[in-house]
């Protein structure tokens, strides 16, 4: 289903006098203030057809306890929370579980949204994590996280318990993962590559990139997804840019290029994709998630309101989650019907998950939603 068009306007450049690859990481912008909600928060806002709701914060074991009852007070303490999350990059939904890469925690936090519960695994012995990134979860609860400080992607099993660890000394400093079949798809920031892996054993496949800027090489590569047909799409952070390639590495386009205008790139870290091709590409510089078809037309950007609602603050990590949207339909509007939720973790000020619903507002056309061209912008 298209969305409209945002011709907006123009995106602020907002770069930091920050060491590069640890910029990338962990970004050293300054954040906007953060008004309190005072109702939904719709992109694009009214009076056009709203696509995506923002519908909640994840700070720590107080959003999924209200602070006033009793049992909060027992589980918290009175003196507050002390289990929140530090430092978040990448998150991951799996029957009804939360997961979090927190690298200053250090460790996985666990929101256990239908049970109220909130906890961190930080593994122990050879499994202890210290830098992790970023998690993905395999359809039987398998996790493999990436640990820059341990330069492995550490596998636990769907009970957290730790299993292996991938990387021999000097193979790869990883910072995200993406599982397709067998294969688990590595970003390699250091070497500017992409390693594949057998993800039963941690055997390496073949790797594909090498650093530049010509179709099929890779600068800073950061997040990766997998699409619909089996195509990689590789976060090239210091190239600006998104680079799709085929399952077996051979390159098929880019998208975007650096540059202060809507579908231009500053800092582009996480990246997801929908059922319907959509991609997702969150920039650290810009504070927001802008939305591309399967053309590479820019079509939305969500994260800041015009009323400065909701803003994201050095956005990292993205992901969409279908499975799991029915836990988050109480916090919709009524009206607003959600197909899916997109996660997005902040990194400066109140550390932080947002949670957004995609969908459709009751009374809307299809007409209205197709028109193309009357975006207000961000």
């Amino acid at each position: 289903m298209p969305l409209e068009v945002v011709a907006g306007r123009r995106l602020g450049l907002r770069f930091a006098a920050c060491a590069l690859v640890a910029g990338l990481l962990a970004g050293c912008a300054a954040a906007p203030e953060r008004a309190p909600k005072s109702g939904p928060v719709f992109y694009p806002p009214p009076p056009q057809p709203p696509r995506v709701q923002h519908l909640l914060t994840l700070t720590g074991a107080r959003d999924l306890v209200p602070p006033e009852t009793g049992f909060a007070r027992f589980i918290l303490g009175e003196g507050g929370d002390t289990e929140q999350l530090r430092r978040p990059y990448g998150s991951a939904l799996h029957e009804g579980k939360l997961y979090v890469a927190d690298s200053r925690a250090p460790g996985l936090a666990v929101f256990d949204i239908p049970n109220k519960r909130f906890k961190v695994v930080t593994g122990s012995g050879r499994g202890r994590m210290k830098r992790p990134i970023n998690v993905t979860i395999d359809a039987d609860g398998t996790k493999f996280v990436t640990d820059t400080e341990r330069n492995q992607v550490l596998v636990y099993d769907r009970e957290d318990a730790f299993v292996a660890a991938y990387g021999a000394p000097g193979q790869f400093k990883p910072v995200d993962t993406a599982i397709a079949g067998e294969r688990l798809y590595v970003a390699d920031i250091l070497h500017h590559r992409v390693q594949v892996l057998d993800k039963r054993t941690g055997a390496t496949l073949f790797e594909f990139g090498k650093p530049g800027r010509a179709p099929g090489e890779l600068h800073l590569p950061t997040n990766l997804a997998i699409g619909g047909g089996g195509d990689v799409f590789v976060v090239e952070t210091g190239n600006f840019r998104v680079q799709r390639f085929t399952a077996e590495g051979r390159p098929v386009r880019t998208y975007g290029q650096i540059g202060n205008t809507p579908g231009s790139f500053a800092r582009p870290k996480g990246i997801a994709l929908d059922r319907d091709g959509r991609m997702y590409v969150g920039d650290a510089a810009f504070q927001n998630v802008q939305i591309f078809d399967a053309d590479g037309r820019l079509l939305l950007a969500f994260g800041q309101s015009e009323e400065g609602v909701a803003g994201l603050s050095l956005p990292a990590g993205v992901a969409i989650d279908y499975n799991n949207a029915a836990l988050f339909r109480a916090y919709a509007h009524p009206q607003f019907q959600i197909e899916y939720v997109i996660l997005v973790a902040s990194q400066f000020g109140p550390n932080q998950i947002d949670v957004f619903g995609f969908g459709r507002m009751q009374g809307f056309s299809d007409s209205q939603e197709g028109a193309p061209g009357k975006g207000r912008g961000r």
